[in-house]
């Protein structure tokens, strides 16, 4: 059981039998009233987005998963496609519950596969991915006077703000959970 000092952002929790990550925690303290934490959190399964408040001590019961490698391999119209590293095995993930993720998924790419009860239930991303640059407008000169950037369009399909100096043909590293540029490889 997690305490509410616990809970924190990246958390996995068990509601009504299913899994749950924390995706927002703030917590309040006010005057002599108790503790508060008020937590946005995600279906592991579905996706569905849930907002719960925990009070003094309350408790959250940890979710039991376990952490498997696989590749990615390709998407159909409704589902993305994997393969278990280690027994080889292929399985698939509606499409839904992969989300935004598949725009930095490249084929080959290795991922972290979340199992729930031995079902694959949802899929972590590497910290940082390299992706190839195949469109960006040339920057302008002069226009350089603070932090400028400029959008491309990198090899997955996926759109990035990125500095003005970024051009086609580059390999950039893009951070996954916050979505933005983190540098020229």
């Amino acid at each position: 059981m997690l305490s509410l000092s616990e809970i924190k952002i990246g958390a996995l929790i068990k509601i009504n039998s299913e899994p749950y990550i924390v995706i927002k925690a703030d917590h309040h303290k006010m005057g002599r009233g108790g503790a508060v934490l008020k937590t946005k959190l995600k279906n592991l399964i579905n996706g569905n987005i849930l907002e719960r408040t925990f009070q003094g001590n309350d408790k959250a019961e940890e979710a039991e998963t376990d952490t498997q490698k696989a590749n990615y391999l390709y998407k159909s119209d409704h589902e993305v496609f994997f393969m278990n590293n280690e027994s080889f095995e292929q399985f698939s993930l509606p499409l839904e519950q992969v989300g935004g993720k598949l725009k930095f998924l490249k084929d080959g790419t290795d991922v972290d596969i979340l199992y729930f009860q031995g079902n694959p239930a949802a899929l972590k991303l590497p910290i940082k991915v390299s992706l190839k640059v195949i469109s960006a407008p040339p920057g302008v000169k002069g226009n350089s006077a603070g932090n400028v950037t400029k959008t491309v369009e990198l090899e997955t399909g996926a759109e990035l703000n990125v500095p003005m100096f970024i051009d086609e043909g580059d390999t950039i590293t893009v951070n996954t959970d916050t979505e933005e540029y983190a540098g020229r490889v």
